[in-house]
């Protein structure tokens, strides 16, 4: 079978803007002041990432905020395109990256639940076969039709996660999801997620918890600076003592 998730010498780069110019005043003083002109930075935020997934896995991202984790899952998204290299990934993929992504504010709850399984490329005759399940999951049916710009960031993220792993995703890109509500509603996402495993479901999860990484993942990718400094196998555990060492899986 073809891996489920393929990296193969990934870049990506950002040009950040600094004192951008946005009124004529700004434009007309840069020209008799250098400290007023815009200046761009060139910003490496991958540097090439080989990763393989093979189906049914789990891969646990780690490391420090800035090392490069979102970035990397939100171009195994497609959200981003890369500078170069490839992403090849197999099966539908199912994106819980960024708060709010696939909702509308104005929408009620009831019908982000057919945006959003519309934009997995589910029709609205089978959403409407799973929706019963998604509102029970997520413990929204006493807001389902209240406008999502009345819900917290706790409601919205239930909400996400439900319709997620209800539309049945080959692939699983989770940023910190798996911490969303309180400790009950996680557990019931934990058992979710081992559920949706067992049924041969690839997993990438992004996370600083290593107790999560441990419970989930069958291999873990640290970041450091956008490149891979550590990489191995989850059958001894993550030792987070270990010192990093260069690698690639």
């Amino acid at each position: 079978m073809p891996p489920a998730v393929l990296v193969e010498h990934l870049r990506k780069e950002f040009i950040l803007r600094h004192n951008r110019a946005m009124g004529l005043k700004t434009r007309f003083l840069a020209l008799f002041h250098q400290s007023k002109r815009e200046r761009r930075e060139h910003f490496l935020a991958l540097d090439d990432i080989n990763l393989r997934v093979e189906q049914g896995e789990a891969l646990g991202l780690l490391g420090h905020n800035g090392s490069g984790k979102s970035t990397l899952l939100q171009i195994i998204a497609g959200i981003l395109e890369p500078s170069q290299g490839q992403v090849i990934t197999y099966g539908r993929i199912a994106p819980l990256i960024q708060l709010g992504v696939g909702f509308h504010p104005e929408l009620s709850g009831y019908e982000n639940i057919f945006l959003n399984a519309s934009l997995y490329g589910f029709r609205n005759r089978d959403t409407q076969k799973r929706v019963k399940d998604i509102i029970e999951f997520s413990e929204l049916a006493h807001f389902i039709d209240t406008p999502l710009k009345n819900y917290s960031s706790g409601m919205q993220m239930r909400l996400g996660f439900s319709v997620a792993v209800h539309l049945q995703p080959d692939i699983l890109l989770a940023d910190e999801i798996l911490a969303v509500g309180d400790q009950p509603f996680q557990e019931k996402c934990h058992a979710k997620i081992a559920e949706l495993r067992v049924q041969g479901m690839t997993l990438i999860l992004v996370s600083h918890s290593t107790e999560q990484v441990n419970k989930f993942c069958d291999q873990y990718v640290r970041l450091e600076h956008g490149r891979v400094v550590e990489a191995g196998r989850m059958d001894k555990g993550l030792d987070t003592s270990n010192s990093a060492m260069p690698a690639t899986i």
